[in-house]
């Protein structure tokens, strides 16, 4: 019986060719995988500021408080594994991400008006999803009005 022979196939080096040092590879990759992390972190730290028609959009449930026991199954629901039970931002997901959740009992997020917090949670940034089809228009002004609950020094 004859046995089958085996060809070995030699790739044969073109002397023209240059090598690139593997530890130029990573520089290169390192690099560009940094510029991408600076890039994202940078536009991230930029305040987030509603256009100035938020300032328009009026609360149809201002004064509302019959509401508030349903917004805060909501709340529980969708704000607090971020924003945690009290909203101050300590919520168990708050750990994971590169970007603090804002305080919700703050004067910060408490002087912005109704307006201006139901359009943040409408349309959403990073990491912070958009609420616009997951909550209905109500839901979104019942979470306001929640929200003016958990100042940490209330009138």
């Amino acid at each position: 019986m004859n046995k089958p022979k085996i060809v070995k196939m030699i790739k044969l080096k073109n002397p023209k060719e240059k090598k690139i040092p593997k530890s130029l590879l990573t520089f290169i990759l390192l690099l560009f995988v940094s510029f991408f992390i600076v890039n994202d972190s940078s536009a991230q730290s930029k305040p987030w500021i509603a256009p100035k028609s938020a300032d328009n959009i009026k609360n149809p449930l201002a004064g509302n408080t019959e509401t508030l026991k349903y917004a805060k199954v909501i709340y529980e629901t969708y704000c607090t594994p971020c924003h945690g039970n009290k909203g101050r931002g300590d919520g168990i997901a708050a750990a994971g991400l590169a970007i603090k959740p804002a305080d919700h009992s703050s004067e910060k997020v408490q002087s912005q008006l109704d307006g201006v917090i139901y359009w943040k949670m409408t349309e959403g940034r990073t990491p912070m999803p958009s609420y616009k089809t997951a909550l209905t228009e109500n839901q979104r002004w019942e979470l306001v009005n929640y929200i003016r609950t958990l100042a940490k020094n209330k009138k």
